[in-house]
């Protein structure tokens, strides 16, 4: 590294640190999941949720190595294949910033533990990755306009029943490094809590800071063994109607090989929802995304399962 670069990149962290600016997130990219079978976790997500899936990659030798669902032009379900059986099936979680370079620095000023440089990724998009306090793995990403998500704009849009992913959910124990990491380094805002039994705190839902999208806590006490967090690992889809979006899938001839029940539920939030499963269990939760009655639920007042 050259002298004149070192500096530069001193003063570049030093500046973030000074200023306290942080780089835009402006939304949640994706989620990445391990699945044991790819052809039917492909049928899933192509045939159940009727998302595009506008390119895969394959390794040196030739072997599948992951493919891509596409939600919208800014939003992806990525499915590698598992690495080890009896594993959580959850990869990692994506959000998107404007300024990728910019946030590393950010990260590094605030004593996060980032890589030395941004990667250049096998589709073009630049992108690093960080672990959060429950050791999930965090990428950023920025969608560079030689990019194969910019290239395919337009193109590859879901015909099922959705075409937004608003969250997805993640298994957090102890709350405060989480809300530490996620509100006071990385910005986003807390916007609901809920609990199941009005005794515990369940979830806390936390907004990007320059979006609506945003990354739903799922509290425990006791972590669930590796092959049951599906239902907490999960993606939430929004849909307008959801009579209508079960009755459409109730239409779709790969409902035939669905075995699970379609029960459409009004969730402690207040919202209507209807729970899909992929092949390895993780949940699909299709939300309408106003209440039944258009007034806003009081979040929950009881503490968490830990601090």
């Amino acid at each position: 590294m050259t002298i004149g670069l070192l500096l530069f990149l001193t003063s570049a962290t030093g500046s973030y640190a000074q200023s306290g600016n942080r780089p835009k997130i402006t939304g949640v990219a994706h989620i990445a999941l391990f699945s044991t079978d790819i052809e039917k976790t492909r049928a899933f997500y192509r045939d159940m949720l009727g998302l595009g899936e506008p390119y895969s990659l394959s390794n040196p030798d030739g072997s599948f190595s992951m493919t891509f669902f596409k939600v919208n032009d800014r939003q992806y379900i990525e499915i590698f294949p598992e690495r080890a059986p009896g594993t959580d099936r959850l990869n990692h979680i994506s959000v998107e910033t404007d300024d990728i370079e910019g946030m590393r620095l950010y990260l590094a000023s605030k004593g996060v533990a980032v890589p030395e440089k941004t990667n250049v990724g096998r589709i073009r998009n630049k992108s690093f990755n960080v672990k959060d306090p429950e050791g999930h793995t965090v990428e950023f990403v920025q969608y560079m306009p030689d990019g194969w998500s910019v290239r395919e704009n337009g193109k590859h849009l879901s015909r099922g029943v959705s075409s937004h992913m608003a969250h997805i959910g993640i298994l957090v124990g102890s709350l405060a490094p989480a809300m530490k990491f996620y509100g006071d380094v990385l910005g986003f805002k807390e916007t609901w809590r809920g609990s199941r039994d009005g005794k515990v705190l369940s979830w806390v839902n936390m907004k990007v800071p320059d979006g609506d999208d945003y990354i739903e806590f799922m509290l425990y006490d006791q972590k669930p063994e590796p092959t049951k967090r599906g239902s907490a690992h999960h993606i939430c889809l929004t849909v307008p109607d959801m009579q209508k979006a079960a009755a459409a899938i109730e239409a779709l001839p790969a409902r035939r090989n669905y075995t699970r029940p379609l029960e459409v539920r009004t969730g402690v939030n207040r919202k209507r929802q209807l729970n899909l499963f992929d092949p390895d269990g993780t949940r699909t939760e299709l939300m309408e995304p106003d209440t039944v009655d258009g007034k806003p639920t009081p979040p929950a007042t009881v503490p968490p399962p830990r601090p």
